[in-house]
């Protein structure tokens, strides 16, 4: 189990998209700065901006959770792909979630403070999701490498 390639990979995924969560996603500055960070919404943003920001705050740890339980399925390489793949689709969402919470929260800001010049950049949290679709590919093709060695062992 743990000498295996895709271990590594879907457990830097997990470690990744925990990381994701105590990060902030995106800076806002308008005289203050303002940090998008996961179950901390700005309740005056509006109702589209907390709800995505609480759903991308379940996403990550629940793509974590995923990661680390197809560790666990080592020997059911069809349910480990499955939920590597499950995984996958969690990110693009988690990721929409964040990028739209933050699309809100922007709009929000330039609508209050119209006068003022606000500045916002990505996040460490942004920057600390974004090789996961790549661990879980690369545990993906591990996956498929071990399910192909065991089909040529059992028709020996």
């Amino acid at each position: 189990m743990l000498a295996r390639l895709q271990t590594l990979f879907l457990a830097l995924t997990a470690l990744l998209a925990i990381a994701s969560s105590f990060l902030p996603f995106w800076y806002f500055s308008a005289g203050e700065t303002i940090l998008l960070s996961d179950f901390a919404p700005v309740a005056e943003a509006g109702i589209v901006h907390t709800i995505t920001l609480y759903l991308s705050s379940v996403f990550s740890p629940l793509t974590a959770l995923i990661a680390l339980t197809a560790i666990v399925l080592f020997k059911n390489r069809k349910q480990q792909a499955l939920l590597a793949n499950i995984a996958m689709l969690l990110f693009v969402i988690d990721l929409l979630t964040g990028l739209t919470a933050a699309h809100f929260l922007n709009s929000w800001l330039q609508a209050t403070m119209q006068d003022s010049v606000i500045q916002h950049a990505p996040g460490a949290g942004l920057f600390v999701i974004c090789p996961e679709p790549l661990f879980l590919w690369l545990a993906l093709k591990g996956i498929a490498k071990d399910e192909k060695i065991a089909t040529a062992y059992k028709r020996l």
